[in-house]
Order: C-alpha cells, then sequence, then structure tokens
C-alpha cells in the first residue's frame, strides 16, 4: 500500500481502525508473568536444536538440557597443572584408591584374555582389544609397542578445559580426567588423530561405536556440568537421530564399570 502524507492519512484511517491497531500491539506482548525465563548472555541449551519431543530420561533429553555457548580460550590449558598426573590413583573418581592405576584398570576392563605381570592382578602384561574406533583387533603387549593401545578420553581434556572445566575445583577436573565413564581404551593412531577435537570435527570411522561414544560424551558433559559448543550440540543430535533406541549410559553399564 502507497504512504500518505502525514495529514492526509491521520484523516482519512478511522478512529475505531487505529483503536482496535492499539488493542491488537498490546494484546500481542502478553504480561510479564507469561513470559519465558531468560537465558544468561551467550548462553542458550542444546534443547533449542535438539527438540522438545525427547523423551524424559534419554540420550537426547540430556543433551537438550545441557548449555550451548561458545568455547572458551585454550591459553592457559596445562594437563597436569589443570588435570593432576596422568593415570593417578589417588582421586575420588570410581576406582581411585583401588591400588591400580587407571590406565591398567581400564585395560583391564577393556581388553579380552588379559594376563597380569606379577600377583597384584594389576599390571596389565598383554591381552586383545576389539578396538570401538576402528573395528580392528588389537593385540596389547606391555613394551616398547604398548602404545598400540591407548586410553582416550572421550571429552578430550582440553575440549573439557575449553567448555567449563575451567570452573571446577582442581579435585573435580582430576576426578574427571580419571573418571571410567570418560574412558576407553583405543588404537592408538586413531585416538592421536583425534586429540582434542570434539564430535563436531571428529566420529570414529567405526560407525556402530558412534552412537555410543556421543552418549558417553554427553553424560560425561551433565556430570561435570560441561557445556557444548553450537556445531557440537548439533552433531551429537545428527548422529542420536539415527539410533533413537540409544541407551543412556550409567557408572553401572556393562562397558563402563570397572572389574573387580
Amino acid at each position: 500500500m502507497k504512504s500518505l502524507p502525514h495529514q492526509r492519512a491521520s484523516r482519512a484511517i478511522p478512529t475505531a481502525i487505529l483503536l482496535a491497531a492499539a488493542l491488537t500491539s498490546c494484546a500481542g506482548q502478553g504480561s510479564s508473568s507469561d513470559a519465558k525465563p531468560s537465558t544468561p548472555a551467550g548462553s542458550s541449551q542444546a534443547g533449542a536444536s535438539s527438540g522438545s519431543d525427547a523423551k524424559p530420561g534419554s540420550v537426547t533429553a540430556v543433551l537438550a538440557g545441557l548449555p550451548v555457548k561458545a568455547a572458551a580460550s585454550k591459553a592457559s590449558y596445562d594437563r597436569v597443572k589443570n588435570f593432576g598426573p596422568a593415570w593417578t590413583d589417588n582421586t575420588g573418581a570410581p576406582g581411585g584408591h583401588n591400588h591400580c592405576d587407571t590406565r591398567d584398570d581400564i585395560l583391564k576392563r577393556d581388553l579380552k584374555s588379559v594376563k597380569f605381570e606379577g600377583t597384584s592382578k594389576c599390571t596389565v602384561a598383554s591381552g586383545t582389544l576389539a578396538d570401538p574406533y576402528t573395528g580392528k583387533t588389537i593385540a596389547f603387549q606391555r613394551g616398547p609397542k604398548s602404545s598400540a593401545v591407548q586410553i582416550d578420553h572421550l571429552v578430550a581434556l582440553s575440549d573439557a578445559w575449553q567448555t567449563g572445566a575451567q570452573q571446577l575445583p582442581q579435585a573435580q577436573r582430576e576426578a574427571l580426567a580419571n573418571d571410567p565413564l570418560n574412558l576407553v581404551a583405543a588404537d592408538g593412531p586413531a585416538n592421536m588423530g583425534k586429540g582434542d577435537k570434539d564430535a563436531a570435527s571428529w566420529l570414529p570411522a567405526n560407525k556402530s561405536f558412534d552412537c555410543t561414544y556421543v552418549a558417553r560424551q554427553i553424560v560425561v558433559k551433565q556430570k561435570y556440568h560441561l557445556w557444548v559448543t553450537p556445531a557440537e550440540g548439533t552433531a551429537m543430535k545428527k548422529t542420536l537421530e539415527t539410533c533413537p533406541a540409544q541407551k543412556l549410559p550409567t557408572e553401572s553399564s556393562p562397558d563402563v564399570v570397572l572389574k573387580p
């Protein structure tokens, strides 16, 4: 509709129409009691991209409840200073203070046909890994070639540092670094290729493990009050869409809980 000069417009539009337009505008604003709660600046929830119809208690619902923010700076990240010495047994994580270091705890859990050095049932000497990242079968032998099997943090510690771990107490960060929920024995080269990438940048080549991988990351982020980046949350949601029946991992899940 063509605009009219100011004086002609005010004479041409009936008063009743102007009044009706004003009432409609006020009604559209709503009362303050109807307004949705605001979200802190720079933050939202993954539910905005995960959908509000997620089944309560599902992996998708947990993802929907995670905060979504940009990654914080990595400048001050220091593995030992921020997360403690590698594989320490002196943590509050499950398995802590069991007199076996964390690496051996995970090898014992994830390898088959395990043999130990000595009689302590702690130091894993050999075993066989059905590698979740590549689908290959890998023979583990302690010694010069032991790096063929490495222990991966599903949520890399650098990624954790950039998504909320900077605000955690030191004891919680050290628990995160040694928590069986966040650890898996994997092919060494695949683990090195992953580095500190999140789900937006890296997923296992073995696609049958992708949903379990992402589900574990989501539960770890929930447990330690971490957030996801927008791209990470989108990638996680896309992966979970391929497996709507994916179970929510817990500390007592068979692939998580440590062997006695």
